[in-house]
């Protein structure tokens, strides 16, 4: 019998409301249906289960990324913020499939050395085979691809830019380039989106038949800043979104950026295709499971904020869908899902386990049968980050949500009645509030 493969789907920065949900997911979040453009995640949204309530363990890239490679919480994973790279004596889930004889693939933005601006210029270093790959075309993220390739090429991804002579448009396009939504001059096959799905590609074709494999695609859209290429400028720059929730900003400041964060979102979902199209010329689809996911949200304008980060729903809400065989079609789970919970989920469809993941908490009931309850309340938190520099703690029961933040009053919403957290009732329900807090200890 063939063992399961896995193709995990990993953009950065997709916030879990833009997502084509039915009306009735969408109620609940207290929205109408946005003009996405997602045809391939709409497909393995039928084929699959999606969690509505999912969150991250932490809306920061490194942190995020390091609580999924080691199934903990953010307190325990020891990756506080963009400044400190995985330790390398902390095992992986990639390291326990790599041991059971897997190819342990990935492309794009894995951001596990993120303090370390050195990617090896075909993407490889040894550190990564310490981590569990087997097969990496690591790249630089989109800031620090340009901060560290000024000069000359520290990432795979810029060392192609030079060799094509185009590191000089690129260089030019993306420093200081902030809230700026006009498209870069880069050609479609250059931009790095397109770039990084050739190298998964390449990686799934070089695959052998015989053997199981994990491939992670890292895309890095649609983390801002906010750069397409004229193409998908084109096709979005007529379409108008709903108004951010407490903006006062101009529409003309939120509209383009939403414009342009939505083009990338319906480029990651074209690569996806061409992704999901190897596996059919593999032959493989019945035997593997398929995850998209991302690292966090972003705030696009709600309470006139953008980027990660911050407590808040636009920030820390996260898209999740598995599908793939032996799991129900065409379902949503309220389950209250941390994204450390796929490296136990992996792990338990490969018929593995990892006892240093104590956090995580392994999906696979909910995949086939909707059983239980996975957990009372979910937990996010960040203790500084470049675009929020505070501690807080989040906490939900999928109806009441509580923030404690360092040097700030309690926040309690009624997620239920106010989905978008507007009204902070801390002092009406202190009672909750307390019970809630009781979960962070």
């Amino acid at each position: 019998m063939n063992r399961t493969n896995f193709l995990f789907l990993f953009p950065d920065t997709h916030r879990g409301d833009w997502m084509p949900y039915a009306p009735h997911i969408l109620s609940v979040l207290g929205m109408e249906a946005l003009p996405l453009r997602l045809p391939n995640l709409e497909a393995l949204m039928k084929q699959g289960v999606t969690f509505t309530k999912a969150v991250t363990s932490s809306p920061l890239c490194a942190p995020a990324r390091a609580c999924l490679a080691s199934g903990l919480r953010y307190n325990k994973a020891e990756v506080t913020g963009n400044h400190e790279d995985y330790p390398l004596s902390r095992k992986t889930f990639y390291s326990i499939l790599k041991e059971d004889g897997y190819r342990v693939g990935g492309v794009g933005k894995f951001d596990l050395h993120k303090a370390t601006p050195w990617w090896g210029l075909d993407g490889w270093i040894d550190d990564l085979g310490q981590l569990g790959f087997t097969d990496a075309i690591d790249n630089a993220g989109k800031i620090d691809a340009i901060h560290s390739g000024k000069e000359s090429p520290r990432d795979p991804y810029m060392n192609y830019l030079y060799n094509k002579g185009l590191s000089d448009i690129h260089l030019q396009d993306m420093t200081e380039r902030g809230q700026r939504t006009n498209a870069t001059d880069l050609p479609d096959e250059a931009y790095c989106d397109n770039w990084l799905t050739r190298n998964g590609i390449q990686m799934l074709k070089d695959f052998p038949q015989d053997q199981p494999w994990f491939l992670m695609v890292n895309f890095v859209g649609p983390h801002e800043p906010w750069d397409i290429t004229h193409r998908m400028k084109a096709e979005w720059e007529k379409v108008q979104f709903p108004k951010p929730n407490q903006c006062s900003l101009p529409q003309e400041t939120w509209n383009s950026i939403r414009q342009n964060y939505a083009a990338m979102l319906e480029n990651i979902d074209r690569n996806i295709g061409l992704l999901l199209d190897e596996v059919r010329r593999r032959g493989e689809m019945d035997n593997t499971v398929i995850i998209y996911a991302s690292d966090h949200g972003d705030m696009l304008g709600d309470f006139d904020k953008f980027g990660k980060c911050k407590p808040e729903r636009g920030s820390v809400h996260i898209p999740l869908v598995i599908s793939g065989p032996n799991i129900r079609k065409g379902q949503y789970s309220n389950a209250l899902v941390e994204l450390q919970d796929l490296a136990g989920t992996i792990l338990d469809l490969a018929d593995l386990t990892m006892k240093e993941a104590e956090d995580s908490l392994s999906l696979k009931n909910i995949l086939s049968s909707d059983s239980g309850t996975l957990r009372e309340t979910q937990i996010s938190g960040l203790d500084e980050g470049p675009q929020h520099p505070s501690q807080w703690r989040m906490v939900s029961s999928g109806e009441w949500k509580l923030i404690v933040e360092k040097d700030q009053l309690d926040r309690l919403y009624h997620i239920k009645y106010d989905p978008w957290e507007n009204q902070n009732i801390a002092e009406d329900h202190p009672d909750i509030a307390a019970q809630l807090k009781v979960a962070l200890q």
